[in-house]
């Protein structure tokens, strides 16, 4: 009988381990926490409660369940748990603030104070009540009580940008010009800390943009789009703010009432600690800024994109559906609700939607790439190919922007073996982006492949690896390449470097076990080969390594010269994974371990941003994105930037 109640109780997801987990209190406890850990909240909540009922004061499983309540959404159900932990000081981090965001829905923003007064307090904990605290007198229209508490607020450096942002936001509110115009340009100055938390200092710019407009300030009001612009180009927020300036439209404050203040405060901290590794703790302090502001669309935004990195894809589906029509940003989520879509296998729905999106814009050339991925994630090339030509057709004259466009539509084509059509792609997204390293492996690598153009192929092999040597993917194509011309012993060097960087890929190691058997190390190729076997690869891969674990290795043929190019094996044959073959929104995998080069380094210095150190050491801001492509730890976010950090610079 317990186990039907149980399975009642529980999701459909949970209910294959219900009876043998959830019988007893320790084993609901257990059962819990694996669900928070595969982040399937809803089983884990259930797990909670039914643990709550074998021992309903347990202190530890009610602060499990109300910070699961909170990640979940589901914030008003955390509520009662917030309020009989309210004095826990190990939880009031969660549950008095909760408690607070609860008093400023409500407008008592005299109880929303109380609340956030905390027993013990981290930095950022301090920073979070200490500018809530900030919003709730402001709500009580005590303007200078306000301000007072953003001045009382002292912590480490990185402080500055969220106090002066708020400082502005608070004056601004308080009908204070000469103060509000002060900080937003010491926000705004602040380049240091803009690669540390560059949504929030994107936001300030916003927010600085149309202050300016609105009190008449039409072209200051421009400089600063500009500015934020150089620094970050592609800001679609701050496009549509430039639009409504120019045609005269009114430029909404971006902040409105005292709880939009405090939701702004949880939405920047969060969005600052979305780094990777960190995401349910950066899910909750978005879920927060929600409670506070539902329609908040960067919070929606940056949710869907935990959730994605998560693998949670229906969770952001209905993220991105909650985004405002209105929205700058509702075309981006429209883009990443499709290829969540894909991500599901629903690539019909996909596909649909995607067309949509674009039959609304013909010359949006991201929505031409998600597109286009979605056909490539299923070897449909000739459909990809035929997306990439209308997209070129869009382009009057192609710029740096474009290159992708231009790579992916040779990817498409080398995948259909029309070489001929390929190649000249590649070479357009070259001279549109030179040494790109995704351009320069692919290209390179087939070269070697077709066993022509050697010298200019390897070159172009080793400058990828060079502009990116923490990519395993690339240091394979090197090592693989090697393998391919008979260099045994160079392809066993670079595919264990590839293998140290992507220890977990079955290709990577396959491929290393296959070099290991030429050179006569055949015990390790036999191990690297079962290793590949135990790592769940596609069935054909499978397949190939149970042979070889079997029989070996045939004698080496090494490749004659291709009289025909375009009759080369394709590359997906050889099983070389490619970067940017897979669709869009995906990074590089990359290692956080890097491998040593000649190129010039820099540590990075506390207050430093990627535009301050390209300033300084290349003399030209603009060229902070040279420095991004030659990091890919970073993964092509400034905000990935620490101090004490060793940056592999250009070498001119």
């Amino acid at each position: 009988m317990l186990g039907v109640v149980t399975a009642l109780a529980l999701p459909a997801a949970a209910q294959g381990r219900a009876t043998a987990d959830a019988n007893s209190f320790s084993g609901s406890y257990l059962a819990g926490r694996v669900a928070e850990a595969d982040n399937d909240l809803p089983a884990a909540i259930a797990y909670f409660r039914r643990a709550l009922q074998f021992d309903p004061a347990n202190q530890a499983m009610k602060q499990s369940l109300m910070v699961t309540l909170m990640a979940a959404g589901d914030f008003d159900s955390a509520l009662p748990l917030a309020d009989e932990l309210k004095t826990v000081p190990d939880v009031e981090r969660f549950s008095r603030v909760a408690l607070a965001i609860d008093s400023f829905r409500k407008h008592d923003y005299a109880k929303a104070e109380h609340w956030l007064k905390l027993a013990l307090e981290t930095d950022l904990d301090k920073l979070i009540t200490g500018l809530m605290t900030a919003w709730a007198r402001s709500g009580a229209n005590d303007h200078k009580g306000a301000l007072a508490a953003v001045d009382a607020l002292s912590g480490p450096p990185w402080y500055d940008l969220f106090v002066s942002y708020h400082r502005a936001l608070l004056a601004e509110r308080a009908g204070d010009r000469a103060l509000a115009l002060k900080a937003y340009e010491a926000t705004l100055d602040n380049t240091g800390a803009a690669a540390a938390a560059p949504e929030t200092y994107l936001r300030a710019a916003e927010a600085h943009a149309g202050y300016l407009a609105r009190i008449g300030r039409k072209d200051d009001a421009l400089k600063v789009i500009d500015r934020a612009g150089e620094m970050f180009s592609g800001r679609v927020q701050l496009q549509a703010l430039r639009d409504r300036i120019e045609a005269g439209e009114p430029a909404t404050a971006l902040i409105g009432t005292p709880s939009d203040g405090a939701s702004e405060v949880m939405l920047n901290l969060g969005s600052a600690l979305n780094r990777g590794g960190g995401e349910g703790f950066v899910r909750l302090y978005l879920r927060m800024a929600l409670a506070l502001r539902p329609d908040s669309d960067a919070a929606l935004l940056q949710l869907g994109g935990v959730a994605e990195m998560m693998e949670q894809a229906e969770e952001a589906i209905a993220l991105y559906e909650r985004i405002p029509d209105s929205s700058p940003v509702k075309k981006i989520a429209e883009l990443q609700l499709g290829l969540n879509l894909a991500d599901l296998k629903r690539n019909d729905e996909a596909v649909k939607h995607l067309d949509a999106v674009l039959a609304l814009d013909p010359d949006d050339m991201r929505a031409y790439l998600a597109l286009g991925g979605v056909y490539s994630a299923q070897e449909k090339f000739r459909e990809a190919a035929d997306v990439y030509e209308r997209a070129v057709a869009r382009i009057d004259t192609p710029t740096r922007a474009e290159w992708n466009i231009f790579y992916q539509r040779g990817i498409a084509y080398e995948r259909l073996k029309e070489w001929p059509k390929a190649e000249p792609n590649f070479r357009k997204a070259l001279e549109l982006f030179p040494d790109q390293p995704q351009v320069l492996n692919y290209l390179g690598y087939s070269w070697v492949d077709m066993n022509t153009n050697l010298d200019e192929g390897l070159a172009m092999i080793r400058k990828a690896v060079e502009l990116r040597p923490s990519d395993g993917y690339i240091v394979d194509s090197l090592g693989w390449a090697y393998y391919r011309l008979g260099r045994y012993d160079d392809a066993v060097r670079e595919l264990e470097r590839a293998v140290g960087l992507m220890p977990n890929d079955p290709i990577l190691n396959d491929h290393l076990g296959d070099a290991y058997w030429r050179v006569g190390r055949k015990l390790e190729a036999t191990f690297q080969w079962s290793h590949a076997r135990d790592m769940s690869p596609e069935p054909a891969l499978l397949a190939e390594v149970e042979k070889k674990l079997a029989e070996g290795l045939p004698p080496a043929k090494l490749p004659s010269v291709a009289d025909d190019p375009a009759q080369k094996p394709p590359v997906e044959d050889l099983q070389v994974p490619v970067p940017g073959a897979d669709h869009d929104k995906r990074s590089e995998a990359d290692s956080v371990e890097q491998a040593a080069t000649d190129l010039a380094t820099h540590r990075v210095m506390p207050g430093q941003s990627l535009w301050s150190i390209a300033a300084e050491k290349l003399g030209d801001g603009n060229r902070y994105q040279d420095i991004l492509n030659l990091n890919p730890e970073l993964r092509g976010d400034p905000g990935r930037l620490v101090p004490g950090q060793s940056l592999r610079l250009p070498s001119h």
